[in-house]
């Protein structure tokens, strides 16, 4: 699957070999937003229209258009890793957030090296 960006808002995009169009929609959001296209010019178009339409649609309905991203999610370990975690956290001097958040921007650098 692949991704497109723009204005924040993060697309999921994927081809229909029966339609033979690409056909794409906004990500990490409640509201349904999509769009399609037959070929890649026309996508990237349709998407920033796409996104454009919402955002003018959530203005004229006064309300904000949702982010995708917070800044915080919910994750459910194993106790015992979440132990290891907060001493790992205490030998770095670092809250167990800043663990976690440095501990996954290294491995996203990492795996964006290859």
């Amino acid at each position: 699957m692949s991704t497109m960006e723009y204005k924040k808002y993060i697309a999921t995009i994927d081809y229909s070999h029966d339609d033979k169009c690409f056909y794409g929609k906004l990500a990490m959001i409640d509201d349904l937003v999509t769009f399609e296209a037959t070929n890649v010019a026309e996508l990237e178009s349709n998407f920033k229209n796409s996104v454009n339409d919402y955002i003018q649609t959530c203005e004229d309905l006064n309300r904000k258009p949702q982010k995708t991203y917070k800044g915080s999610f919910n994750l459910r370990i194993d106790p015992q890793l979440h132990k290891n975690i907060y001493k790992q956290a205490l030998k770095e001097s670092l809250s167990i957030n800043a663990f976690i958040g440095k501990t996954l921007k290294d491995a996203v650098n990492k795996e964006s090296c290859y």
